[in-house]
C-alpha cells in the first residue's frame, strides 16, 4: 500500500482528480466484487488526501499573495512553491 501512496503524490492535482472521478464512475456503473470495491475505495481515499494537500498548499500560497483588504502583496514568487 505504501507504493500506491507514493504514486498518488507524484500525480498532479488534475491527474489525481481525474483518476478519482474514474473510480467513482466505475463504482457507480459496475457491479464490482467486494475485493474490487475495497481496493477502489482505498485508492480513492489516498487520492482525496493528495488532492486536499494540494488544495491546502495552494490556499497557503494565495494567503501569502493577497492582503486582507484583497489587494496583492509584493511577493517574491520564486520563493513560493505550490
Amino acid at each position: 500500500m505504501a507504493a500506491r501512496k507514493i504514486v498518488a503524490k507524484e500525480q498532479s492535482f488534475e491527474e489525481a482528480l481525474g483518476e478519482l472521478e474514474s473510480i467513482v464512475a466505475e463504482m457507480e456503473q459496475g457491479e464490482p466484487t467486494l475485493a474490487e470495491l475495497t481496493e477502489k475505495y482505498s485508492r480513492g481515499v489516498m487520492l482525496i488526501e493528495k488532492c486536499q494537500q494540494d488544495l491546502d498548499r495552494a490556499e497557503k500560497i494565495i494567503d501569502v499573495m493577497v492582503k486582507p483588504d484583497g489587494s496583492l502583496a509584493e511577493t517574491d514568487m520564486t520563493t513560493l512553491r505550490a
